[in-house]
């Protein structure tokens, strides 16, 4: 991990055993849907779209209008992004000979931020369309996670409040968030760090610092270097903001089960949603929770769907933990998210019977062993599938150091998932029943099956 001098955190890794000839570029910044301004929910998400030009301008790396995508795609490679809800990644893999030129158009797009009015129009469009064709359950997660934790957003945005923003409030955002110390680039593939760090500190030198109106650059780079040595961690002070704000929220809960209105479902359901631990402070319990929802997801619930006869029971059920079922890409607050479909003449409260009485039969456990290595093994599978992506484990890098401070990296985590006991998954179980939970009826609406 390198340091800009106005503030850019830049991680190489060379790993050519992932991905021979190939390198990935992954750019984190520490701006999602909770930083969106009043009234205008989804100003993150857009400024992702716009960090994709469909048109070029004179002095830019793409005069002749081609587009960020476009440049990558005719270097061989592709690009994509994501928006959450407390950071935004864009990430790109290229031939490792054509790094140098992805990370030019990386800078160059950061450099020459400044879309117009017709862009904004167009992409809001876009944005408005993937609202509309979500998914149920990030609809679901986003509903649980509202209710526990009053003003977080979710990160697709609202068209009605996109409808009517301006290339002035979205330089605005961008201005504000794509700042030097609020973003970490990772480059992991087949590469030599020192030749890559000296493309970055040859093209980023001015990222997050040139452009800034009414500042001089030699004035720019002293505060934001002030800003960098006066914060150890990564976004310490919106941390500590959350985290006061997490637990005013708590402390004010009226109730334990905390019910939300219902959502039109396909078939009738129940979605139930529980805090999860801090991934910082207390990375154990987190990921004794991760194993939980391994446990009940694959093999307690499905179980009890599959012998349930009576027609009062579930006949389905889904477990995911972590940012809309992604564990470890989000910093606190986050949630786990148990999706159970109800047989008919089942209601809401008898299905959160029996959610309950499966965790509570985990809680008074311990697991026998060989349940626990399975779920514990499953998930390993899953990690090193994802670290042997090229692109992922560029995500991953960036993440753990904007989101996760003092995390010992992807690398690691095997380690510490093999560490998590059965009593440990026990605990989980009784925080989740002891501690706050959301309950959202999903019903079906008139003309779908039942």
């Amino acid at each position: 991990m390198s340091v800009l001098p106005g503030g850019l955190r830049v991680c190489v890794e060379s790993v050519p055993q992932y991905g021979r000839g190939l390198a990935a570029v992954a750019l984190t910044v520490a701006a999602g849907g909770d930083d969106d301004p009043a009234g205008r929910h989804g100003t993150a998400h857009l400024v992702e779209h716009l960090m994709f030009p469909r048109s070029g301008r004179e002095g830019s790396a793409d005069p002749a209008g081609e587009g960020y995508a476009a440049l990558v795609a005719g270097a061989g490679g592709v690009c994509n992004a994501e928006t959450h809800r407390d950071h935004t990644v864009f990430h790109t893999t290229v031939p490792a000979e054509l790094l140098p030129d992805a990370l030019a158009w990386e800078a160059g797009r950061l450099l020459g931020f400044a879309p117009t009015e017709d862009v904004i129009r167009t992409e809001t469009d876009v944005i408005g369309e993937e609202i509309r064709g979500a998914g149920d359950a990030g609809r679901y997660w986003e509903s649980a996670l509202g209710a526990l934790y009053p003003g977080s957003r979710d990160s697709f945005g609202t068209a009605a409040e996109l409808a009517g923003i301006t290339a002035g409030e979205v330089e605005a955002f961008f201005r504000a968030h794509y700042t030097a110390p609020r973003m970490v680039l990772s480059v992991v593939g087949d590469v030599d760090p020192a030749r890559v760090m000296a493309v970055v500190r040859e093209v980023f030198g001015g990222v997050g610092v040139i452009g800034v109106a009414g500042e001089a650059r030699a004035a720019v780079v002293a505060r934001v270097a002030g800003e960098v040595r006066t914060a150890e961690e990564p976004r310490a002070a919106e941390q500590t903001r959350a985290a006061r704000e997490i637990r005013a929220a708590e402390a004010h809960r009226a109730a334990t089960e905390i019910r939300t209105a219902p959502l039109p479902a396909a078939r009738p359901g129940v979605a139930v949603g529980h805090p999860l631990p801090d991934p910082v402070a207390d990375r154990p319990a987190y990921l004794a929770q991760a194993v939980l929802a391994q446990v009940l997801g694959r093999s307690r619930l499905p179980a009890l769907a599959r012998s349930a006869r009576d027609g009062h029971r579930l006949t389905s059920a889904t477990v995911t933990c972590g940012y809309h079922g992604q564990w470890l890409a989000s910093a606190a607050p986050d949630l786990t998210l148990a999706v159970l479909g109800r047989a008919p003449g089942t209601e809401v409260g008898a299905a959160v019977d029996i959610w309950r009485s499966v965790l509570r039969a985990v809680a008074d456990g311990p697991l026998p062993e060989a349940e626990h290595r399975r779920a514990v093994n499953s998930l390993l599978v899953a990690w090193h599938r994802q670290a042997d992506s090229l692109p992922t484990r560029a995500v991953a890098l960036g993440r753990d150091a904007l989101l996760l401070p003092g995390s010992a990296g992807p690398d690691a985590l095997p380690a510490e998932l093999r560490r998590t006991t059965p009593a440990e998954v026990a605990a989980a179980a009784r925080a989740l029943l002891e501690g706050p939970v959301t309950v959202t009826e999903l019903a079906p609406q008139k003309g779908t099956v039942g």
